[in-house]
């Protein structure tokens, strides 16, 4: 799955750009940027892919998407209008804003962004607050959106505390030293590209000028997950998008046709990633299509 590296359009004197989406999907394609975003789901559902790594999502739901983590939103609908609202604050770290956060008062926020470089999901207790904030962010300008802005940060600094990261440790795809690093993705590379194939470990280890035993350590280290579990959230990403797409087919024809070889296991796969079954999954689906 190509990365689309992507620029967010700043106004001429701005740092904070605030963005309101209303559209039939969300942007689709996986793509990162250099800006931090805030995205709050105000209408839609579907599944979050970031680094690899899939969620579920539904209208309500906020995430702090951390600079340049690939990620995309697919939408669950994509044929409904207005299907997929959303208001999302984007800043970079290391733009303009930069100089402010070296000062002593903004330590605090500082360190908040130096160490949530894999992003999280806001808590659903703390949804309220931090969309009301986002609300006052949106309707405010100039110095008062500015101000804002640091309750904002500050708000999101006191979450992150007890948040669960989005996806393993990155630095752009994984933070490893170079060499370690351009390995890893060229491994990486190869099994997005064939992940809808019968990939074996001592296939894919080959590859690697490694053994089996050794690939395994090598790949969770660096990469903060074991094969199977990066070639199955890679495969119930394409199940998902390809649901949406190809409903005609059934299931067990788009599974097999992602690399799954046994519908138990798939099934059992499924539920543990998107937290439902795909029957439970279409179902929704086809609610959400009877509502156009």
């Amino acid at each position: 799955m190509n990365t689309v590296d992507f620029k967010v359009p700043f106004g001429q004197g701005q740092t904070i750009r605030v963005q309101e989406d209303i559209l039939e999907s969300f942007y689709p394609y996986l793509h990162r940027h250099q800006e931090a975003q805030l995205m709050w789901v105000v209408k839609g559902d579907g599944v979050l892919l970031v680094e690899g790594q899939v969620h579920p999502f539904q209208q309500g739901d906020i995430f702090f998407i951390a600079a340049n983590n690939a990620h995309v939103f697919k939408s669950l609908a994509t044929d409904s209008k207005n299907e997929a609202c959303s208001i999302s604050i984007f800043f970079d770290p290391l733009g303009k804003l930069q100089q402010l956060f070296m000062l002593g008062e903004f330590d605090s926020l500082k360190e908040f962004l130096n160490h949530n470089t894999r992003g999280f999901k806001i808590p659903s207790t703390e949804n309220e607050i931090v969309s009301d904030r986002i609300i006052q962010l949106k309707n405010s300008d100039q110095i008062d959106k500015m101000m804002h802005f640091f309750y904002l940060l500050r708000t999101l600094s006191a979450i992150s505390k007890d948040a669960e990261p989005l996806c393993s440790e990155t630095d752009g795809k994984f933070k490893a030293h170079s060499f370690h690093k351009s390995r890893i993705l060229s491994i990486c590379r190869y099994i997005d590209s064939h992940f809808k194939e019968e990939l074996t470990l001592e296939s894919i280890a080959k590859r690697a000028n490694l053994s089996p035993q050794a690939f395994c350590r090598y790949f969770k280290k660096h990469s903060g997950l074991t094969l199977v579990s990066y070639l199955n959230q890679l495969r119930i990403s394409e199940v998902c998008s390809r649901l949406h797409k190809d409903h005609l087919d059934s299931v067990s024809f788009i599974a097999y046709n992602c690399g799954f070889n046994s519908i138990t296991n798939f099934n059992r796969i499924f539920k543990h990633i998107i937290g439902c079954t795909p029957k439970e999954y279409m179902v929704s689906y086809k609610q959400k299509s009877s509502e156009k």
